[in-house]
């Protein structure tokens, strides 16, 4: 068994993927929560902003990791997703502070629907990187 460079890089994308699952978790519930009328918008924004650059940073790491690691599948796998990162981010609304989420806006139904929807996407990308990630590991670990 020998301790690469590829496999310390799915090492290292398995724990961003658990930080981004938790990320993942906690916008499904918050946005179930501002749904159903029982969180504030103002409250939920403030606690959601603070958490979209983390996310975004997590997720480029890892995928710098497999760009330098020569892990060319995983890095494909992931490209789909900093892109719409990337879109999303040059396409927030204007605020004085950092995040996408606008208190003001955030009520609109079709809003809402679109935010839980992509909430429970990335959860399942996520999750499916998570263990694709736990392969690629085991895989670089064993020898050929």
């Amino acid at each position: 068994m020998a301790f690469n460079f590829p496999a310390c890089t799915y090492i290292v994308a398995m724990i961003t993927d658990a930080f981004l699952l938790f990320f993942t978790v906690f916008h499904v519930i918050t946005f179930d929560e501002l749904k159903n009328d029982n969180k504030n918008p103002i409250d939920q924004c403030n606690s959601l902003n603070p958490l979209v650059i983390p996310e975004y940073i997590l997720h480029f790491l890892s995928n710098l990791l497999f760009f330098f690691g020569s892990q060319w599948l995983s890095f494909a796998i992931n490209v789909p997703l900093m892109a719409y990162h990337i879109l999303k981010y040059q396409n927030r609304p204007l605020m004085s502070g950092f995040g996408l989420y606008d208190p003001t806006t955030i009520m609109h139904a079709d809003k809402l629907n679109k935010y839980k929807r992509e909430g429970w996407i990335k959860l399942g990308f996520y999750l499916f990187s998570f263990f694709y990630h736990l392969y690629g590991m085991i895989q670089s670990l064993i020898p050929s």
